[in-house]
């Protein structure tokens, strides 16, 4: 008849003791099946995003706007990009967003790309009164709330490399008094322009697609100049932020602002037939 014996990991090898055994079995019961799953990154859905310059905008008529109902009548088309979004994912998220590209009423259609952080992202869809910023249309409240937002697992994709698409939070800019509406819903969205990671984005914003087609376009926007202060400006505008005037973060608010304007002149979505993973980009 065999005789039976206990397997001791080499970490507790030497005299058996009831500490050793206790550790032991504790070792014994951990499983990988405890770790959280990881997200599930099937394309359920395309939309597309047409960009383009408009030249008017900023320069000729200083009582111009650009928003979801006034047009830009003299551009330049840029080229379009496609996203695919991460349904089963964050499905709020995509659906908020894929309304926000389709709807006749409130839509991201002729509003701009207000931010440009060159070799990270670039930032559209804000909502605010600000003229010089430019604005999503005033429906929002019709969108449903998203409570992707307080789902942790929501924030475990990272940014990582050039294509992602976030729902903006830690970086999100709307108005203080627009974020204050009881009826507030966040649209605003970043595209991770390259050539790098943007690890800073990570766990402060809900990456819900990746670009599919138009990295190139995402490039040529990220390359497009922006409103960069002087030094003595950052210093003198630290300084007021900590003195507690609140026109620092106002003058803050016009840093990285694109001296052309890219906007979304059009914008829809796409059927896809049958769902599938996302591929991998460069």
């Amino acid at each position: 008849m065999a005789s039976s014996s206990i397997l001791i990991p080499p970490i507790l090898s030497g005299p058996i003791t009831r500490r050793n055994l206790l550790l032991s079995t504790s070792i014994a019961t951990v499983s990988p099946s405890t770790q959280t799953p990881s997200p599930d990154i099937t394309i359920t859905d395309r939309v597309f995003i047409d960009f383009s310059l408009c030249p008017t905008y900023f320069r000729s008529d200083p009582s111009a706007t650009l928003s979801s109902t006034t047009p830009c009548s003299d551009s330049t088309p840029l080229g379009r990009v496609v996203l695919g979004l991460y349904g089963r994912h964050v499905p709020l998220t995509v659906s908020t967003f894929k309304l926000m590209c389709t709807s006749s009423t409130t839509s991201y259609k002729n509003t701009p790309v207000h931010k440009i952080f060159p070799g990270q992202f670039f930032l559209a869809g804000r909502q605010g009164g600000r003229r010089e910023t430019a604005e999503v249309g005033p429906l929002l409240r019709k969108l449903p709330r998203n409570t992707d937002v307080v789902n942790s697992k929501a924030f475990l994709l990272p940014h990582a490399r050039a294509g992602v698409v976030s729902l903006c939070l830690s970086e999100n800019d709307d108005d203080d008094e627009t974020r204050l509406d009881p009826d507030y819903r966040n649209v605003e969205f970043l595209i991770t322009t390259g050539p790098g990671p943007c690890p800073q984005l990570d766990g402060g914003n809900i990456v819900f697609g990746t670009v599919l087609e138009g990295l190139d376009v995402v490039t040529s926007i990220a390359s497009v100049p922006t409103y960069k202060p002087s030094e003595n400006i950052r210093q003198f505008n630290d300084f007021a932020e900590f003195l507690g005037d609140e026109r620092a973060q106002n003058a803050r608010s016009l840093w990285n602002r694109p001296l052309k304007t890219v906007f979304i002149s059009n914008c829809g979505e796409l059927k896809v037939t049958n769902p599938s993973l996302s591929p991998t980009l460069p």
